[in-house]
């Protein structure tokens, strides 16, 4: 996916519950996952990045660790735990509880969960997520780490995202980022749904 051919928005598609642009849902406390999630080793982010499932040219330089994701692209439905997940669920699990919980959700459940890490000078190229599986789920970035030169973009609209709060971003508008500043960003993102 490149600039040259970006789509036209998607909004319209998408879940009626899914914000337009950007939500605010709240601080989340990540005090239990902050530290051991910076602490990650480079050599853990190169080994998980080089084998992860989401390899899109929009997303540049950015590394991810994936720990949920789908099997298909064009159903929510489709997913599966990685490995790193086991490692990982129980302090991560009531991070995504507490982060959902504005939604009321009598059964919800979470498509995809992952790390994603924007070197400084990083940019993510401003995109729409084409798959299908995209429509029915909440986008939701948790910041673990940033800086005040991190720029998120959702409709050409400039954002910056505090540590320790939680954002629903609506996948299917135009978005994307940079990091100017001078440390990594690192972002938990989540895709949430109602089964």
């Amino acid at each position: 996916m490149t600039n040259s051919v970006i789509p036209q928005d998607q909004t319209a598609l998408a879940n009626p519950k899914k914000t337009k642009t950007m939500r605010e849902l709240g601080a989340v406390d990540i005090s239990g996952i902050q530290q051991d999630i910076i602490d990650i080793p480079e050599e853990l982010w190169k080994s998980q990045d080089y084998g992860k499932p989401n390899r899109f040219e929009s997303l540049g330089v950015t590394e991810h660790i994936v720990f949920k994701f789908i099997h298909n692209y064009d159903d929510h439905l489709s997913g599966y735990d990685l490995p790193i997940w086991e490692e990982w669920k129980d302090r991560l699990q009531p991070v995504l509880d507490a982060t959902v919980k504005p939604y009321g959700y009598a059964d919800g459940d979470f498509s995809r969960v992952m790390l994603a890490k924007l070197p400084v000078g990083g940019k993510i190229s401003l995109h729409i997520d084409q798959y299908d599986s995209s429509i029915n789920t909440h986008k939701i970035h948790i910041p673990i780490q940033t800086n005040p030169d991190v720029e998120f973009w959702i409709n050409r609209k400039r954002y910056n995202f505090k540590t320790g709060y939680a954002y629903e971003v609506n996948n299917k508008a135009l978005h994307g980022g940079i990091n100017q500043g001078n440390c990594d960003r690192i972002n938990l993102i989540i895709e949430y749904y109602q089964k």
